[in-house]
């Protein structure tokens, strides 16, 4: 019997998974409740794929013999139960991409934090030293849409738990796993546990010639690998403990840390880094101890770490206006990003949060907000836990509805020399379309107002 996939979601993963379908000679079907974006829409045109949006034909869906679950579609959406009622298989499009990218090998990251800053830094890494390297995952091109369109020696992805959830036979040859902190428990049952299950699929699969990345200054990963060995080469990176690995490690000591695997180390200055703060030299670290993995020479690594960036909407500055500086975190959309933010802080911080709260705990955060924020500005449709939170921590707090109302408040209670942060700790979905277009108009807001 032909295979039949139909591809739920049109976004960058679903149109991706439906050409890399059309062109193994599948027969498919891409399906979205919603629009599809007029670029992927002439895509999928161009290559022939049949598609619909604004709804479901839930008799066409239920007739597929596997599915491909774009991540952003939750497991409780009707149309997921039915299919999954219906017995068949729901996978990602990693796991799908994977059957046809040949003899290339992956390099995999996820976490709850850092990881587009430690994937961005790894691509660029192996980039510069000339690999035949693709970006995928949550950030750059389709992952399945690269395998259909060129091929690659090396596949750089951004994972999240989403996409991990999907993915069963898939192999990572190199695995990173940044931290594990309490994120996104709305999509699983509010349990924690559930959500480290998802993120420690990143080993599954895994043999003795592969390598595991992760932070031994993590206490939640450090145990589930005593619950749970891994059969990969092991090579911890640390700035708060002492792990020894026979494979490799990194140690931050001071204003330096050195990246081994075998007998290959590279030597990084922090203070040469663009990039700063704590947060930062663990994703410098895993981003090392990746390309050191991956035969990348110490030489070349050294130069790209130190040409390397800030990623955008992740503590980025967008502007300094009378004394004062604005930093755009957009991407903190959980209490530990907003930790690492907070933490790099060297100015008294006038503080933008809010948003869709996903079952957060904001006691981490008490510490440097009773010792660095003055004003916190509640930015969101429902501000009643962030203020109850922070109250009696925080001396000026202040609640707007919208990103206009929490601009002006924050350009009113911010001094010369002080730093305005906009770090949500939340998701956008209640303002705006996803963290990225509030990080673009927080900007365009600065340069619009502030000249």
């Amino acid at each position: 019997m032909r295979q039949r996939i139909v591809v739920l979601g049109g976004g960058i993963s679903g149109y991706g998974s439906a050409i890399l379908a059309k062109k193994q000679g599948l027969d498919v079907f891409l399906s979205d409740a919603g629009t599809i974006n007029p670029l992927y829409r002439a895509r999928l045109e161009e290559w022939g794929v049949e598609f619909e949006e604004r709804g479901h034909s839930m008799e066409r869906i239920l007739s597929a013999t596997e599915v491909i679950k774009s991540p952003g579609i939750p497991d409780k959406a009707p149309v997921v139960v039915a299919i999954r009622e219906g017995g068949i298989p729901v996978i990602s499009e990693m796991e799908f991409a994977a059957r046809y990218m040949g003899k290339a090998k992956t390099l995999c990251i996820t976490g709850s934090n850092g990881k587009t800053t430690t994937t961005s830094l790894i691509y660029k890494i192996l980039s510069d030293a000339g690999y035949n390297v693709a970006l995928g995952g949550n950030i750059g091109e389709s992952f399945a849409y690269s395998v259909a369109t060129k091929q690659y020696d090396w596949y750089v992805l951004e994972l999240s738990s989403f996409q991990l959830d999907g993915m069963f036979k898939f192999r990572a040859n190199i695995a990173v796993l940044m931290n594990i902190t309490p994120d996104h428990l709305d999509r699983y049952d509010y349990s924690f546990q559930n959500y480290i299950d998802s993120k420690m699929r990143i080993v599954q699969n895994q043999n003795s010639r592969d390598y595991f990345i992760y932070s031994a200054d993590d206490q939640v990963i450090t145990n589930e690998l005593e619950k749970h060995p891994v059969r990969s080469k092991e090579l911890p990176f640390m700035a708060r403990t002492a792990v020894a690995s026979t494979a490799g490690d990194a140690c931050l000591s001071g204003d330096s840390f050195i990246a081994r695997v075998a007998n290959l180390s590279v030597e990084i200055q922090t203070e040469k880094m663009q990039i700063k703060g704590l947060h930062n030299s663990y994703d410098a670290m895993a981003a090392s101890l990746a390309a050191l993995a991956a035969g990348v020479t110490p030489q070349q690594i050294a130069q790209s770490v130190y040409d390397f960036s800030a990623v955008e909407h992740r503590v980025e500055p967008a502007g300094e206006f009378n004394g004062v500086l604005y930093i755009n975190d957009s991407k903190a959309t959980n209490v530990d990003s907003v930790w690492y933010a907070l933490q790099s802080m060297t100015r008294p911080v006038v503080w933008i949060a809010g948003g869709t709260d996903k079952g957060n705990d904001y006691t981490p955060l008490m510490d440097f907000a009773k010792e660095k924020v003055h004003t916190l500005i509640c930015m969101g449709l429902d501000n009643n836990k962030l203020e109850n939170s922070f109250k009696g921590v925080i001396p000026n707090i202040i609640s707007t509805n919208s990103l206009d109302s929490a601009m002006q408040a924050a350009v009113s209670a911010a001094k010369s020399g002080d730093c305005v942060l906009l770090s949500p700790a939340c998701a956008s979905f209640d303002l705006f379309k996803n963290y990225c277009q509030r990080g673009e108009l927080f900007k365009e807001w600065i340069l619009k107002n502030l000249k």
